[in-house]
């Protein structure tokens, strides 16, 4: 099971995200809303502003204050350096 750092010390299986993505737009705040009605929203701000949103499989929502972008980065950097041992 490969573990990305989502901030914080958090983390979240690599393996499980379906979709990394910024919480501007309506239908993502929709999805973040319906989460938090079904009890399957996570929020791994620490308070902080939400900047990165992950869908993972089975169907919880992850908020999380680091960039999508560096989130991505260490899903890939972590890819690779696994390919390199």
């Amino acid at each position: 099971m490969k573990l990305i750092n989502i901030g914080f010390g958090n983390m979240a299986s690599a393996d499980r995200v379906v979709a990394i993505v910024s919480p501007e737009s309506a239908p993502i705040k929709r999805i973040i809303q319906d989460a938090k009605e079904q009890g399957t929203l996570i929020d791994a701000t620490y308070g902080r502003r939400t900047r990165a949103v992950l869908v993972m499989d089975s169907d919880h929502v992850i908020l999380s204050s680091v960039q999508p972008e560096t989130v991505a980065n260490r899903m890939t950097d972590d890819e690779e350096g696994r390919e390199n041992e």
